[in-house]
């Protein structure tokens, strides 16, 4: 079995660099993204853990909801996945799943770890989840301690770093009470304990211990668990939750990936175009639609109705911006920073270095070789435009290979500037597969023409 596949690994071509052709005019179209990663996995938690069955429409296919779909099909629940139609049919277990052992795997996934170990700490059983070799260095602990406080026995198995995966859970009904966690490292920690509290015994309440870093995101959790049939109270960063309830099963439609089409938003103000995305607008869930106010400030026009948002693109100025609520779009708005009036500083996002990948180091370090200076900061970047442009877009330059760290959001904020600068060269570029296998795809398909591969 182990031989047979070694064989189709071996059998299977991955491109080891994208590029793209510049354009020599501004890029206009519409484009629709893939389904909300974050949407996705929270909507999978709720309709899981739920009494009935669910049907979830606009269903992300990637890295990142595959092994959130594996997880609970692992743990026996009836399960139907159609890729095609974007669609899954779910059968919630209502807190009891099918088998009480299991070793799942999470590669790279910190929705999943970190959802999926507050979601079996209230499920009777033993579980063991870890991942990829940089999942075992991306911190758990304060989630770790935010479960046993009420009750939870889960710990970390990580003979160097206790405080990152492996985890183990012996899994019980969790006792409630009163938690609190860290807002400053990553608001999944309180996502996961907030999901989990509706299956404890008694009444749970969560206090937020300093700054809350990407709120949006909790409120999205608020908002799905309310959807789910779960009412959340807050009360200056303490969250109350009753227990014990039971989410219930539903019909639901995930939106767009708001921090996807944050891309698409930034080749139109790169080359002066117009885009449209469709199926987003300013009354979505999802916090990153408001990157574009950001562009605004940089000389960019918004237009927005029910359906879309539209992005003309102008000449652009340096901007001082905190992005902590919006941190998965610095990767965006760095790279277009080069082509500013005047540097530009992203504030905010300290906690930016527990992804992926240090998303401040390296990301520095790539941009760095487009000639640019940038100066790093703990808590961001300040970038400074190229100050020899012409040399930049010189057709006749030597290629720019840009390391990807395995990052999805490294691969498509970089590889965007492939619309106009030339020979610059991805590495890794199937590392989008994490949240937009088809990237680069769908931006050649925008600029008409095809991505160049090599292998």
């Amino acid at each position: 079995m182990e031989d047979s596949k070694v064989k189709l690994e071996d059998a299977i071509k991955v491109p080891s660099l994208v590029s793209l052709s510049p354009v020599s005019m501004p890029v206009s179209g519409t484009v629709r993204v893939p389904g909300s990663k974050s949407l996705t996995n929270r909507a999978l938690i709720c309709a899981a853990m739920a009494e009935g069955a669910s049907v979830l429409s606009g269903v992300l296919e990637s890295e990142d909801t595959e092994v959130m779909i594996h997880a609970w099909q692992a743990l026996g629940l009836k399960l139907n996945w159609d890729r095609e139609l974007e669609r899954v049919e779910i059968t919630g277990c209502a807190g009891v799943p099918g088998r009480h052992e299991a070793e799942l795997f999470v590669a790279n996934s910190g929705t999943s770890i970190r959802f999926l170990t507050a979601a079996l700490a209230t499920m009777r059983g033993r579980y063991l989840l870890d991942g990829v070799p940089r999942m075992r260095e991306r911190p758990i602990g304060d989630l770790l301690s935010g479960l046993a406080a009420l009750g939870a026995n889960v710990v970390s198995t990580n003979a160097v770093r206790n405080d990152c995966p492996p985890v183990k859970i012996e899994g019980c009904r969790l006792q409630g009470g009163e938690t609190s966690v860290a807002g400053n490292v990553s608001s999944q920690f309180l996502s996961g304990l907030l999901m989990a509290a509706p299956y404890a015994l008694s009444n749970v309440r969560i206090k937020v211990v300093g700054e809350l870093v990407s709120r949006p995101y909790v409120d999205m959790t608020v908002a799905i668990m309310r959807d789910f049939g779960v009412l959340v109270e807050e009360d200056d960063c303490v969250f109350t939750i009753p227990a014990p309830a039971v989410y219930r099963g539903r019909q639901y439609r995930i939106e767009p990936d708001a921090s996807a089409a944050s891309y698409f938003f930034g080749i139109a103000a790169m080359t002066r175009g117009v885009i449209r995305v469709e199926g987003l607008d300013f009354n979505s869930l999802q916090g990153d639609v408001h990157f574009v106010k950001v562009l605004e400030q940089m000389g960019c026009r918004i237009k927005s109705e029910a359906g879309y948002i539209e992005l003309t693109g102008g000449p652009l100025r340096g901007v001082d911006v905190d992005m902590n609520s919006i941190s998965d779009t610095v990767q965006t708005l760095a790279p277009l920073a080069l082509f500013a009036n005047g540097p530009t500083r992203v504030r905010g996002v300290a906690h930016n270095r527990h992804k992926e990948t240090d998303r401040i180091s390296d990301l520095a370090r790539e941009l760095r070789k487009f000639g640019a200076r940038i100066d790093e900061h703990d808590d961001g970047l300040t970038i400074y435009p190229v100050e020899r442009l012409s040399e930049l877009l010189n057709p006749s330059r030597e290629p720019i290979y840009i390391d990807t760290y395995r990052d999805h959001r490294m691969a498509m904020g970089i590889g965007m500037l492939g619309v106009m600068v030339p020979n610059v060269f991805i590495r890794d570029p199937r590392c989008t597969s994490k949240t937009f296998p088809k990237y680069f795809e769908t931006v050649a398909e925008l600029v008409g023409q095809k991505p160049s591969y090599s292998y």
